[in-house]
């Protein structure tokens, strides 16, 4: 196929060639992998600046999305590549391979660097899905600073960039230049741009931003960050966000609550579910609201079948097929019963063959985990309807979850996304947090959007860092 890019995918690829570091920010959809395919191939070939690149990336994206678009474009099908997943033996072949790209999977990063015995010679590495390089005391990330000095260029590709907030930029950021504008420590960071929020005593669960700092923080990394919209470029679909509320009865509201009050919950005479803290909580709470809770034996204890109920609903009411998201396994052992019993086809969107069968129609209800389905896949052809049956309190995953229909090539003018939410429990909760999120990521990607023809080169010097 010929590749005949967008404006802002040329402004794309001329950042990245303009660039040695750059941070880009493309709302999912936007072709942020041919962008950068494209420039890899003018830096290789045209240019002569870079013989050998390393593309680290999510598990699935580095097993079908790099390689689908070498192939499927012109101009880049003479890029070859090697992907190195599997079993240690396949990866070790696979890297010793004659390539012009290695694609290798992140949670491998470690082991390329520390344990495969292969000469880090890479030089050029491009980070896809750069914010799963968030946590800087990841071992991932510190087994990367050890050989990112011996690298001349570094691209960073994400769609949401903090998705928890304005912390999670320091890491990433300084995986690309090695902390020259964020400062290299995090304690720099913190020091310089958030103030304790959350305290017990000397103990500080959480930070917030100083006053100014945000837009300190945007002004640091301007000039080697470029952001775009979806919105801005294309001829996007309609984007129509719905909550089905669901009811839970007296009976079953008394048993949330008491879980919620006392972290602790009986069922079956004398045998007890517990929440040991917060997160584990937040954890059971969610299973309620969802219709059931594990026990403490890893037993699934019913609680309602309200969810269920609303989705038998929404499946007799679609005109299309569904993309159904789902997050506790007994969430999914009930949602194949019910579907069964319904006599629905449906499929776990698991596979390559899976995939296929959903984007040909011939799935109505597809089953997707945000957590192993969330970044890299088109499934925008098979339908135009995401229900959420079960919540994140992840931004990122929600987003590129929903991005999986809601993006370039959508062939509907509408895409719906119905978020089934048991009234007066979590479930709001989840989803005025994910909204919140959004409204300061957004900030985020508006400062340092792209305005094609355009560009700011300003940078702040507001708080000093080395």
């Amino acid at each position: 196929m010929i590749y005949k890019p967008h404006d802002y995918q040329k402004y794309a690829t001329e950042f990245i060639l303009s660039h040695p570091v750059a941070a880009v920010i493309l709302q999912m959809g936007l072709g942020k992998t041919v962008c950068t395919l494209d420039a890899i191939e003018q830096l290789m070939y045209d240019r002569f600046e870079v013989r050998k690149v390393l593309v680290i990336a999510p598990l699935r994206v580095a097993k079908v999305t790099w390689s689908d678009e070498i192939k499927k474009w012109d101009n880049l099908s003479h890029l070859r590549f090697s992907i190195a997943v599997g079993s240690e033996k396949e990866r070790v072949e696979a890297l010793k391979k004659d390539a012009d790209i290695y694609i290798i999977n992140r949670e491998n990063v470690q082991w390329l660097v520390e344990k495969s015995k292969i000469p880090f010679e890479f030089d050029m590495v491009v980070i896809d899905e750069l914010s799963s390089f968030k946590n800087w005391n990841s071992k991932r990330v510190k087994a990367f600073m050890k050989v990112r000095p011996r690298v001349k260029r570094v691209v960073g590709l994400t769609g949401t960039p903090s998705p928890n907030g304005m912390m999670d930029l320091f890491a990433q950021f300084k995986c690309l230049d090695m902390g020259l504008r964020l400062g290299r420590l995090i304690t720099q960071y913190r020091n310089c741009y958030f103030i304790p929020d959350k305290m017990n005593g000397q103990i500080v669960y959480s930070y917030k931003l100083r006053p100014g700092a945000e837009k300190q923080i945007y002004d640091k990394i301007s000039d080697i960050t470029i952001s775009m919209k979806a919105m801005d470029h294309l001829n996007m679909p309609e984007l129509i966000e719905n909550r089905y509320p669901v009811y839970m009865d007296e009976d079953e509201t008394a048993l949330y609550d008491e879980m919620r009050k006392d972290l602790i919950l009986t069922y079956k005479d004398d045998e007890v579910i517990t929440a040991a803290n917060a997160a584990a909580l937040s954890g059971k709470l969610c299973q309620m609201a969802n219709g059931a809770v594990y026990s403490e034996a890893g037993e699934a204890v019913l609680i309602h079948d309200r969810k269920l109920e609303a989705l038998e609903d929404i499946i007799e009411a679609a005109q299309s097929p569904i993309l159904l998201c789902y997050w506790f396994k007994h969430d999914l052992e009930r949602i194949e019963k019910k579907l069964k019993e319904l006599k629905v086809s449906f499929a776990r969107i698991v596979t390559e063959d899976s995939i296929r069968s959903w984007n040909k129609g011939k799935v109505q209800v597809g089953l997707i985990h945000p957590a192993s389905a969330g970044h890299g896949l088109n499934l925008q052809q098979g339908g135009n309807t995401i229900v959420w049956y079960g919540l994140t309190w992840s931004l990122e995953l929600y987003q590129q979850t929903n991005a999986r229909l809601w993006r370039q090539g959508q062939s509907s003018k509408t895409v719906v996304v119905q978020h089934i939410v048991t009234a007066g429990t979590i479930d709001e909760d989840i989803l005025d947090a994910l909204t919140s999120k959004d409204a300061s990521q957004n900030r985020l990607i508006n400062a340092v959007k792209a305005r094609i023809g355009e560009r700011n080169e300003s940078r702040g010097d507001v708080c000093k860092v080395s």
